[in-house]
């Protein structure tokens, strides 16, 4: 069976926006990567049914830097372009989709703005709502200089949550129908923690919260009915004895909400968690990412491969999955991708 993923990257070097790449189950390989939109540093992209994709996107004009979203027909090979929304300042890290209500959220690390977008008939946007952060920041003096949200999408109940890497805060976040925000609560991580991206255990009814900063997991109680958030326990996702630099960074969560995986920047693996009966988590096993500095990964369709990319080595890593024990081997290595950053199942 042939399967297709959209690969966000950075435009630095070599890479010229989105592409897309094939993985063949059938021979464990990936194969065939393509450029499919033009966009400036589009990090992150997200698909909707529609076939619409949300990329985002950055350029300069008259010496000031713009950054926000394009928006692409993927109905059509090169990706058509639809619609561009920019503002002033830097581009956003992270874009995702609500299809029940038709809104698009994106997290902009350096701004500190959380942004609600509505999507009109044609899949063009139009802004529904900002939040701008301007909590406390935490203790790390270069990431933390300020707020910087790196993650805004759904919880299970539909609201909005957001991760402040700047703030060592978690915002939980009511969200109408046409996109308005209302802050319902805030989690405060412990200093220095840096959390960055959260998924859902929907069975256990706890949240996995990855740090980048403390290369960590937290794993929260969520209070559905009071919209709150409640520390259980942390851990590490590298060796207590690990003393270089590491950043974590991507966290999914099985369907069956057995195991977890984080991807490591610095220590350039992915660390494999096992669910235990009460939600909490273990760590079974590290698989090395075959090269510098992993950013995203993520499930193919039966949940039997695991795709990554290595944004400093260009290169892209094949892993068949083993349901029953979580754990991972390698299938193939160095299958060139430019600066990746994202991995999305195409729709």
């Amino acid at each position: 069976m042939i399967e297709t993923f959209l690969i966000g990257t950075y435009t630095y070097k070599s890479s010229e926006g989105v592409y897309e790449l094939q993985l063949d189950t059938d021979k464990k390989q990936l194969q065939n990567l393509e450029l499919v939109g033009q966009a400036g540093n589009p990090t992150y992209v997200a698909e909707s049914k529609a076939h619409k994709v949300y990329a985002i996107d950055a350029e300069s004009a008259d010496g000031k830097k713009l950054g926000g979203l394009k928006v692409f027909d993927a109905t059509e090979k090169p990706f058509k372009e639809l619609d561009k929304n920019l503002t002033s300042g830097a581009n956003p890290a992270y874009v995702a989709v609500d299809e029940d209500r038709q809104l698009v959220f994106t997290a902009n690390y350096h701004t500190g703005v959380i942004t609600v977008y509505k999507i009109n008939a044609d899949g063009t946007l139009i802004t529904a709502d900002t939040v701008q952060h301007t909590g406390v920041v935490g203790p790390a003096p270069e990431q933390q200089d300020g707020p910087h949200p790196h993650f805004a999408d759904l919880t299970p109940d539909k609201r909005l949550v957001s991760c402040d890497l700047g703030e060592d805060v978690v915002y939980l976040y009511d969200l109408s129908d046409e996109g308005q925000l209302t802050e319902k609560s805030k989690f405060k991580c412990a200093p220095g923690f840096g959390p960055r991206h959260i998924v859902f255990n929907t069975d256990k009814n706890v949240a996995y919260l990855v740090g980048e900063l403390g290369s960590g997991v937290d794993v929260l109680d969520y209070d559905a009915q009071a919209g709150t958030f409640t520390l259980r326990e942390e851990l590490k996702t590298i060796p207590r004895d690990w003393t270089k630099h590491n950043g974590a960074a991507a966290i999914r969560l099985s369907s069956d909400n057995k195991y977890v995986y984080v991807s490591n920047r610095g220590y350039n693996s992915i660390a494999t968690l096992k669910v235990e009966d009460n939600g909490e988590l273990s760590l079974i096993d590290q698989i090395s990412s075959e090269g510098d500095f992993p950013r995203d990964f993520n499930f193919n369709a039966d949940e039997s491969f695991i795709i990554l990319v290595n944004q400093n080595t260009d290169n892209a890593t094949l892993y068949s999955r083993d349901a029953d024990t979580g754990k991972l081997t390698l299938a193939q290595k160095d299958f060139k991708v430019p600066e990746g950053v994202c991995v999305a199942p195409v729709k």
